[in-house]
C-alpha cells in the first residue's frame, strides 16, 4: 500500500489533517477522483444533506465531516478505498446508522469521510439447494429475512432495528438480538463474506461452504470488527428451515434466581424449539405501559419478574402449544414460575412482544440512565442483578433498577435510572462512577462489558481495564498488520490503534 507520510491519527489523540483546510487540495485529490468513480449520485457534499448521517439515533454523538460517499459496487468501493490510502483519508464505513455504540458516527472535526453501503443494495443469489442467500451489505436486514420467508426459508438474526439497519453494519458488530439463544448471534449465520481490504483490494470470500479447513477462517477477522480492519461489501448467509408453528408466552417469576432454573427446566422438555426467552423486571412493564397507550398488563396481578418466551419448531401448533403449557405448568408446580399466559393469536403474540419493544423507548423517556450491555454465564444472571443492584442502591440512593434482556444467553441490557423527580444532568454526571462500578462486578464473575452493542465510541475508553495486555497486544497487531496507517475507523474499537510500519506492537 502507497501512500503519503502519515499523519497522527485520531485515536492516538493527537491533531488529524483537516481535510478541509485546503479545499482546492481536497477538490484536486480526494473529491474530484472519488466523483469520477461514483458519479454525481454517488458523493454527497450538503452539509443539511449530510446530517441525518451525521446524528447518533441515541446518544448524542454528532459529527462532521466534508464528504459522504456511497459507492454502488464492490468496484466502486475498493476504487475510492484506494484513492483514501493514497492520500491518508480517514474512512467511517456506515451502514444503516443504527448502532448505539457510536461505532458508525464520524467525529465533529472533518478529519474524515463517511463511506456508506446504502446504495449497495442487491440481492446477489438465493442457493435453495445449498440454503444460502448471497447479500450486497446495504441489504436491509428485513428484507433479507422477508426474501428468505418468500422462498421457504428462515433467516434468524432479529432485532429492534431490523426494519432499517444493514447486513453489513450488523455482520460488523456481530449483532445479537432475540433469538441468538438457538440461533447463535450474527457470526454463526455467516457462510462467506466479501471485503474491501485498507489498500483497496478485495477479498472474495463468498465461498458458502459449511466445511472449509484450509488455513485460517479469515471472514471471523471482519466479523466484530466494526469496520477497522475493511468494509464488508456483501455476504453469503445460511438460511434455515422455515418453522411450521410458533407459540409465545408471557409468565410471571419471583426472581431471577427463579427464571434461571425454569430456564434450565424448559430446556429439558422444550430442547431446540425455544427460540426466545426474556426478562424483564416489573418496572420495564410500567414504563412501557405509562409510555405507549398501546401496551397493556397481560397479567390481573403485578409480579416482580417476567419471562417473554417464543417457541417455533416444525410441528403442528397444537402440539407446540401443549409441550410449552406442559413446561409452564411445571414451573408453577416447582414454584419457579407463579402465573403466566400462552398467546391464542397472532395478535395476541404481538401484544406481548409490544411489551418487551416498549420498554427501551419507555426507559429513555424517564430521565437519565446508565445503559449497560453485558453477559454474564447464565448462572451466574442472578448475582450479577443482585450485586449491582446492591453496590448502586448504596453508594446512588434513590437509583432505580432497569434490567432486561436475553436470559437464554446470558446477556443483559441492566439499565438502572435515575431517583424519580431528580435532577436528570446531576445524575448523568454519575455515569462514569456507574458504569465501573456495574463493568469491575461483571469482570468478577467472568462476563463482557459488551454482549451485542459493540465497543465503538462509547466503551472506547473502558475496554482496556477489562481485557488482558496479551488480548489487547494481539488486536493491536491484528489492527497494525491490515492497517497500519490507521485510515479504517479510527477512535473507535481500539486506542493508540496506529503503529509506525514494521513495529511489533
Amino acid at each position: 500500500m502507497t501512500t503519503a507520510e502519515p499523519t497522527a491519527s485520531i485515536a492516538q489523540g493527537a491533531t488529524t489533517r483537516d481535510l478541509t483546510a485546503d479545499p482546492a487540495r481536497f477538490a484536486r485529490e480526494i473529491l474530484d477522483p472519488i466523483r469520477a468513480v461514483v458519479g454525481e449520485r454517488g458523493v454527497i457534499t450538503d452539509r443539511a444533506a449530510m446530517q441525518p448521517m451525521m446524528v447518533a439515533w441515541r446518544d448524542n454523538w454528532n459529527g462532521r465531516v466534508p464528504l459522504v460517499v456511497m459507492p454502488a459496487t464492490t468496484e466502486q468501493m475498493a476504487a475510492v478505498v484506494a484513492i483514501c490510502a493514497r492520500t491518508n483519508t480517514p474512512i467511517v464505513p456506515q451502514g444503516g446508522n443504527t448502532g448505539l455504540t457510536g461505532a458508525g458516527q464520524p467525529h465533529g472535526d472533518d478529519s474524515e469521510i463517511v463511506v456508506s453501503t446504502r446504495r449497495m443494495n442487491r440481492i446477489r443469489e438465493i442457493d435453495l439447494a445449498n440454503d444460502t442467500i448471497t447479500v450486497d451489505a446495504g441489504v436491509v436486514l428485513q428484507v433479507i429475512q422477508e426474501t428468505a420467508r418468500a422462498n421457504g426459508r428462515l433467516f434468524p438474526l432479529s432485532l429492534g432495528a431490523e426494519g432499517s439497519c444493514q447486513i453489513g453494519g450488523n455482520l460488523s458488530t456481530n449483532a445479537g438480538g432475540v433469538q441468538a439463544l438457538r440461533y447463535g448471534t450474527a457470526r454463526a449465520l455467516v457462510a462467506g463474506l466479501e471485503v474491501v481490504l485498507p489498500d483497496g483490494q478485495i477479498w472474495d470470500g463468498l465461498r458458502g461452504l459449511r466445511k472449509d479447513n484450509a488455513g485460517y477462517d479469515l471472514k471471523q477477522i471482519f466479523i466484530g470488527a466494526e469496520g477497522t480492519l475493511g468494509i464488508i461489501t456483501a455476504a453469503t448467509l445460511k438460511l434455515l428451515p422455515l418453522p411450521k408453528a410458533s407459540a409465545t408466552a408471557f409468565l410471571a417469576t419471583p426472581s431471577p434466581a427463579t427464571a434461571v432454573s425454569w430456564l434450565r427446566r424448559a430446556k429439558s422438555s422444550l430442547g431446540d424449539s425455544i427460540t426466545t426467552v426474556e426478562l424483564m423486571e416489573r418496572r420495564c412493564l410500567d414504563v412501557a405501559i405509562k409510555h405507549n397507550a398501546s401496551i397493556r398488563d397481560p397479567l390481573p396481578t403485578r409480579h416482580d419478574w417476567y419471562l417473554l418466551v417464543e417457541v417455533a419448531d416444525q410441528s403442528t401448533h397444537d402440539a407446540l402449544e401443549a409441550h410449552l403449557l406442559s413446561a409452564l405448568e411445571a414451573g408453577l408446580d416447582g414454584g419457579e414460575l407463579v402465573d403466566g399466559t400462552v398467546a391464542s393469536s397472532a395478535e395476541q403474540a404481538a401484544a406481548l412482544w409490544r411489551i418487551r419493544e416498549g420498554t427501551p423507548e419507555g426507559q429513555r423517556l424517564e430521565g437519565a440512565s446508565y445503559k449497560h450491555d453485558v453477559s454474564v454465564p447464565i448462572s451466574k444472571v442472578a448475582q450479577f442483578i443482585e450485586e449491582a443492584n446492591g453496590a448502586l442502591e448504596t453508594r446512588f440512593p434513590g437509583l432505580r433498577s432497569f434490567a432486561f434482556g436475553h436470559l437464554g444467553d446470558g446477556n443483559i441490557h441492566y439499565n438502572p435510572l435515575q431517583a424519580e423527580g431528580g435532577d436528570g444532568s446531576v445524575w448523568q454526571s454519575y455515569l462514569p462512577e456507574v458504569n465501573q462500578i456495574v463493568h469491575d462486578i461483571v469482570a468478577k464473575l467472568g462476563g463482557s462489558i459488551t454482549a451485542e452493542h459493540g465497543i465503538g465510541r462509547l466503551r472506547i475508553g473502558e475496554v482496556e481495564r477489562y481485557k488482558s495486555d496479551v488480548e489487547m497486544m494481539m488486536m493491536r497487531k491484528l489492527k497494525n498488520c491490515f492497517d497500519p496507517y490507521n485510515i479504517m475507523n479510527p477512535g473507535k474499537l481500539l486506542t493508540r490503534a496506529r503503529l509506525s510500519p514494521g513495529t511489533a506492537g
